[in-house]
């Protein structure tokens, strides 16, 4: 039995870390979150009562902001904060591959608003912000994967 006590010891302290991994970015990227499509609503529709926002011609492009800035706030909290054990000591390589990896979720959030927009012919706010949020959700299951698996990983 101390094989097996041993096993579920182990087990059990990787599913702790695991989640507690997982809540810190979580929290990261909810705030990621209320920055991004927070920034792309002010962008394309602008102030409640307003007449739209200054970006209200060009949704892919304010998509494309509001996501980049998102994901500048994202690298400094999951860097220092999430994975600040874990991140290897040569930065530009490791920005590079967050880089990458949220380039791809940049893509594929703009990708649903593309979707959605030029495709569907959809352009209400409900629309766009159900097209945020899938393609949210998408991009976040592929950066959390690629997160843990090539860009927070120690030399």
């Amino acid at each position: 039995m101390p094989v097996l006590d041993s096993v579920t010891l182990r087990a059990r302290d990787a599913i702790k870390g695991i989640w507690r991994e997982a809540a810190k970015f979580g929290v990261i990227g909810a705030l990621a979150f209320v920055i991004d499509n927070g920034g792309y609503n002010l962008l394309v529709f602008g102030l409640p009562g307003g007449e739209g926002g200054v970006m209200r011609t060009a949704p892919v492009q304010a998509s494309v902001v509001a996501t980049g800035t998102a994901a500048l706030f994202s690298w400094v909290g999951n860097r220092y904060w999430t994975y600040r054990d874990q991140h290897g000591r040569r930065v530009t390589r490791e920005l590079v591959l967050f880089l990458v990896a949220n380039g791809v979720g940049l893509a594929i959030t703009a990708g649903t608003v593309f979707v959605s927009r030029q495709l569907l012919g959809l352009d209400s706010a409900l629309s766009d912000n159900t097209a945020r949020i899938l393609g949210w959700v998408l991009a976040t299951l592929f950066r959390f994967y690629a997160y843990r698996r090539y860009v927070f990983v120690a030399p």
